[in-house]
């Protein structure tokens, strides 16, 4: 297995490739939670002030579609996480590894049933002016629902440190 040796006070420290994985995982799941979180204070509030009127951020030439960025970055994020689960196979942290990345699809596939097709429809209401009667009700369920989310991949991402110092601590 590939390692990667600093000096520490003088002695190397070996780091293994399922260590050094670990890790960029961890920081990759902080990006993602970075990102997610400034979405969430940022964008959502402003797109879901007063619906369909707040939707103008979803029309014309410079409209926000963040479809591009988010498919990369859980794309990025979830083959770093299944190297990460196959390097550490086994490490004492497998059983945590595999609890946080099957609780992290489960959060994913929630995002991709509800989620992602709601925004579609959002985005769809903004270029062609047609909302339904429940427009505000959908947006207000998917604002309050987001905050659940976020804070599931935030929680799961804080999950990851612990993992990550006990396989560090190896």
């Amino acid at each position: 297995m590939a390692s990667f040796s600093p000096l520490v006070g003088g002695s190397p420290v070996l780091f293994t490739a399922a260590q050094i994985s670990l890790f960029v995982t961890t920081l990759l799941y902080f990006a993602m939670n970075g990102a997610q979180i400034f979405e969430t204070a940022v964008l959502v509030p402003r797109w879901t002030a007063s619906p369909p009127d707040s939707f103008t951020l979803f029309r014309g030439p410079y409209a926000i579609d963040l479809k591009t960025f988010w498919i990369a970055t859980h794309s990025i994020h979830e083959i770093s996480m299944i190297a990460a689960t196959v390097l550490c196979w086994k490490l004492e942290v497998r059983n945590a590894l595999l609890l946080i990345f099957f609780l992290h699809l489960a959060v994913r596939v929630w995002t991709l049933a509800y989620f992602a097709p709601e925004i579609i429809s959002f985005q769809r209401i903004a270029e062609t002016g047609e909302a339904g009667l429940d427009l505000v009700r959908r947006v207000t369920l998917w604002k309050r629902w987001n905050i659940l989310r976020v804070t599931a991949f935030v929680v799961l991402g804080f999950s990851m440190i612990s993992v990550c110092l006990r396989a560090l601590s190896r």
